[in-house]
């Protein structure tokens, strides 16, 4: 395994190589110039510009730009944005990432959880009219127009019933006076929820030999404890409405998110099952008297989770590059928005900066699954 791994990892810094020599000299093809976009100021003069295009490196020759562009990020330097200048690129991404990851991990954890849970369902009572129905529900979910969709519910739950805002992701009104800053708060809650998510895994991964109800048990109790220590850490900080409020402006969007990709994993996990089903071990599974639900889950539900799991992994591996419809519909500055917004002004090193990240994720979540797929299946093995 330990080979295998090794051998994957310079493979991805090969693909990586070429990925972002291809997109540097795609978004340098794109029709127009920066410079005279951003040296366009009457009150620069010409001296100026000329400073300017010489520290952003855009009076050399594009060959020299690249190779200045590799070298700098050989030594962890992405450059300046040019439209949030004089801010790094780094800067921005710290700033904008934790918004997205907050966003669209909870979605798509949530979607995951739901779909999966709900695919098992779906394909053990396929034939009666719960399956049709909530097939039906699952396709038009799927298939529906993102942007319409997010609308939709901004219209019924936020200006009609008035239950969430409509957009943006803080009250402007309460965080006036407040003595941190949003990005503070965001990091503080990613922290809170993935040591909260790992003390849970923790805690079923420890119960999960033991017997139906002692494992319950612990299982509850480990979940009481769990969330005492939330309260015990945000309590006496005293930024918890700060956390609330943006808390509360996420619940739509996670919502409307979860509600689309909760769809596309159902019917991913229900065509999966469908296919295991009918496999000779189960028959075998059957014959030994064994329960329903043991069959379902034990049995069934572990092998079907493969193809499940490689759609999850690489939706995390992508979650930096946010969604851009989603962000831009609910008013979310996050990095899909910022990519966007970088791309049609030939941004070149805050696009870069964000596909950096974004490919070495997916190409990271490509080897987390095969490993993952050795875990889960003691049929595969890597040498």
């Amino acid at each position: 395994m330990l080979r295998y791994v090794l051998r994957r990892l310079g493979q991805i810094v090969i693909t990586l190589f070429v990925f972002l020599t291809l997109v540097y000299f795609l978004l340098e093809a794109q029709p127009g110039d920066y410079a005279q976009t951003f040296l366009s100021n009457p009150k620069l003069t010409k001296e100026q510009r000329e400073a300017l295009k010489a520290q952003f490196g855009l009076d050399r020759p594009l060959w020299e730009r690249y190779l200045r562009y590799m070298g700098s990020l050989l030594k962890g330097n992405l450059g300046i944005s040019f439209e949030h200048y004089p801010r790094s690129v780094v800067s921005v991404i710290a700033e904008r990432a934790p918004r997205t990851i907050l966003l669209f991990l909870t979605a798509q954890i949530l979607s995951f959880l739901l779909g999966f849970s709900a695919g098992k369902v779906l394909a053990w009572r396929r034939g009666q009219a719960f399956e049709y129905v909530l097939t039906i529900g699952g396709v038009t979910l799927y298939t529906v127009f993102t942007p319409w969709f997010g609308l939709m519910m901004i219209w019924i739950f936020a200006y009609i019933l008035h239950l969430f805002p409509v957009g943006k992701f803080v009250t402007p009104t309460l965080w006036r006076g407040a003595p941190v800053d949003a990005n503070y708060v965001f990091i503080r809650i990613l922290l809170s929820a993935f040591v909260a998510s790992l003390a849970l895994f923790l805690v079923l991964l420890a119960t999960r030999r033991l017997n139906l109800a002692l494992r319950r048990g612990l299982r509850g109790a480990g979940v009481l404890i769990i969330l005492a220590g939330l309260l015990a850490y945000w309590l006496p900080s005293g930024i918890t409405r700060y956390a609330l409020d943006i808390l509360y402006h996420l619940i739509l969007p996670v919502m409307t998110l979860t509600l689309i990709n909760f769809a596309g994993m159902m019917l991913l996990t229900r065509n999966s099952m469908l296919e295991t089903m009918r496999e000779d071990f189960v028959m075998a599974a059957r014959a030994k008297g064994l329960p329903d639900g043991v069959i379902r889950d034990k049995h069934v539900a572990r092998n079907a989770m493969l193809p499940v799991i490689t759609s999850f992994i690489f939706s995390i591996a992508f979650v930096l590059d946010g969604g851009v419809i989603t962000e831009t519909v609910f008013s979310w500055p996050g990095m899909g928005l910022t990519l966007l917004e970088a791309a049609v002004a030939q941004d070149i090193p805050m696009v870069m900066g964000g596909l950096v990240f974004t490919g070495t994720l997916a190409l990271l979540g490509h080897l987390v699954a095969d490993m993952t797929y050795a875990y889960l299946d003691p049929r595969i093995r890597y040498t």
